[in-house]
């Protein structure tokens, strides 16, 4: 048989453009929040000290030893380190050096806790090592992991292979609260059956999703990649297909039934039946700005202000022919954005080794290629004439300026990014990091929408004070980038006045080392920013004590409270029924807040 070797992803991948001119290609296969790293991001050379850390991993049911296990560990100037422990469930971390550390461990069965982590979706706690610190009692106690397990049929009650089954949480993201993936999922089987194992106690909503006109978008992909075009025989397809569902029974998120497990429990007979729905083909032409048609397009369809069910049901994909045609085919009902982005498929080797690599974004001439976006409602019924014009991406230019100290020896570490503030908009457009030059410039491309500058990988004493567009401040407001314009004069403000809030927290009269403190504006108008500044949660070290870094000058709150899942402080909702028992402070540019809090 022959194997061919695919640098490439099917149809219905999300593309993901980059600055292309070292010859480097990112494909992401689907939305995700896995790190990726992007050119200009490399990592630094990894310290090395004399610390030790060592811990054993032990069973929370019956206090034996988990063997097997692997424990993580990381941090800014080490990166990511992991180890396995032994027959006692013992491992060790070597060589390490002065430093903020974040640990985890994990194995099949059990729940993934992070170190310090008492309770379900918890922040778990850092480790501070001092040089030449040895710390011998870093353990983990892993509960057994809760399932949820059940069948899933079609509308005739036959069981429905391959498709793909989700548990679900309830929490706040992009500036309101939908129902997101966890990362557990499970496959079915032949008889429809499927196992989610590994859940932390708490509360879960169910989805499943099924594409069966998967291995279609696979043969667009492979006809794109091989120059057969879309022609030749072709077969027939039902018309009909399955919408993103929930368990007990709805495409509603919002009337999905919920799951509440305990530790170790088993959620058993989780049956239901996937909704059919009626599939539309959407046939369009591709048009650049200067009106000729593109050849050679990806184009995807990307559902609109859906929850992660949705988002997993991404629609399918095409590729635009010489004329600029193109046909996506099986797309249930819903809202969505058509997105359309430069393709170009190369070929490497021959024969049995032959290696195709997709070039993102990136023109017949070599230069950055247009997109374009189409927001598009699908009903069921079949589009024709739908038409994408594509525009050039706006770019972004300007500088950084430091203030309060020597301006660093060395730049070209930092980073500049551009983040989009709608998080349910259209994703073509996504810019990678600006690397800073060595003369402090920067320049962002592939600019859309409204988008928040900030800087990253900035060496150790500074923080970010403001971001200003000829002029006026900009930082939390972003800029709304137009098709094709070219923004001069973007200030990236750095400045050596570092803030601090640390502190400690009791509960009656003992020091409490268990507890989530949260800080946040005593402006509430700033809790709901597209990434706040002015919002921060974290856990205590090792032996209680709390420290948040780089807050904005400002007035503020603190609360300490005994549980809050992570994240949950980004909820303005949340941070009301806090602000009346929390304490106030204010702090300025390169001010040391030492706080004495209580317990709340």
């Amino acid at each position: 048989m022959r194997f061919l070797r695919i640098a490439a992803v099917c149809a219905c991948a999300f593309l993901v453009s980059t600055d292309l001119s070292a010859q480097q290609q990112i494909i992401i296969n689907g939305p995700t929040d896995m790190p990726v790293q992007l050119p200009g991001m490399g990592p630094r050379q990894p310290k090395t000290g004399t610390g030790r850390l060592r811990g054993r991993v032990l069973s929370a049911e019956t206090g034996g030893p988990v063997r097997r296990a692997q424990v993580r560990i990381s941090g800014p100037d080490i990166g990511s380190k992991s180890a396995m422990t032994d027959a006692d469930g013992r491992y060790e971390f070597r060589d390490l050096p002065a430093g903020r550390f974040n640990m985890s461990a994990t194995k099949a069965g059990y729940v993934s806790i992070q170190y310090g982590q008492t309770r379900p979706f918890e922040s778990g706690k850092s480790l501070d090592l001092t040089e030449g610190q040895q710390l011998d009692k870093a353990d983990f106690s892993l509960p057994r992991g809760s399932a949820i397990s059940g069948r899933l049929v079609d509308e005739f009650g036959d069981p429905i292979a391959d498709a793909l089954v989700s548990a679900m949480r309830s929490a706040w993201s992009g500036g309101r609260r939908r129902l997101q993936p966890t990362g557990r999922t499970a496959q079915t089987n032949d008889l429809g059956q499927f196992r989610i194992y590994g859940l932390s106690p708490g509360e879960y909503y169910v989805s499943a999703t099924f594409r069966a006109g998967d291995m279609l978008g696979m043969e667009i992909a492979m006809s794109a990649m091989t120059g057969a075009g879309s022609g030749g025989p072709t077969g027939s397809n039902p018309n009909s297909g399955y919408a993103p569902t929930y368990f007990p029974g709805t495409p509603n998120g919002a009337e999905a039934q919920k799951i509440t497990l305990t530790v170790g429990q088993e959620a058993q007979n989780t049956d239901f039946a996937l909704l059919p729905v009626k599939l539309a083909k959407i046939t369009g032409t591709v048009i650049s700005s200067d009106g000729k048609p593109v050849e050679g397009s990806m184009i995807n369809a990307m559902p609109r202000n859906s929850d992660g069910a949705g988002l997993m049901m991404m629609g399918g994909g095409a590729r635009s022919d010489k004329n600029g045609n193109f046909t996506l085919a099986n797309l249930s009902p819903g809202e969505y954005t058509l997105q359309t982005r430069a393709l170009q498929i190369m070929t490497t080797g021959g024969g049995d080794n032959m290696m195709f690599t997709a070039r993102v974004g990136i023109g017949a001439d070599g230069n950055e290629a247009e997109t374009g976006s189409l927001p598009l409602t699908v009903s069921g019924e079949d589009l024709s004439n739908v038409v994408i014009v594509t525009s050039k991406g706006a770019t972004a230019s300007g500088h950084l300026t430091f203030e309060g100290g020597t301006k660093p020896a060395t730049l070209t570490n930092i980073r500049v990014t551009a983040t989009a503030v709608d998080m349910d908009g259209p994703m073509v457009g996504f810019a990678g990091p600006g690397s800073v030059k060595a003369d402090g410039t920067f320049e962002l491309k592939s600019l859309s929408g409204t988008r928040i500058v900030r800087a990253a990988g900035l060496p150790p004493g500074w923080m970010l004070k403001s971001v200003r567009l000829n002029g006026n401040d900009i930082t939390d407001s972003g800029i709304d980038f137009k098709a094709g314009e070219s923004v001069t004069g973007v200030e990236v403000v750095l400045t050596s006045k570092l803030t601090e809030v640390t502190g400690t927290v009791k509960a009656g009269s003992e020091q409490a080392k268990d507890y989530t403190l949260v800080v946040f504006s005593d402006e509430p108008q700033k809790w709901s920013l597209a990434n706040s500044r002015y919002v921060a949660g974290t856990r205590p070290d090792q032996d209680g004590r709390f420290q948040i870094k780089n807050l904005p000058a400002g007035g503020y709150y603190a609360i300490a409270v005994d549980y809050l899942a992570q994240g949950e402080w980004n909820d303005p909702d949340v941070l009301e029924r806090l602000k009346p028992r929390a304490t106030s402070f204010s702090i300025d540019e390169g001010e040391t807040k030492t706080l004495a809090l209580s317990l709340r």
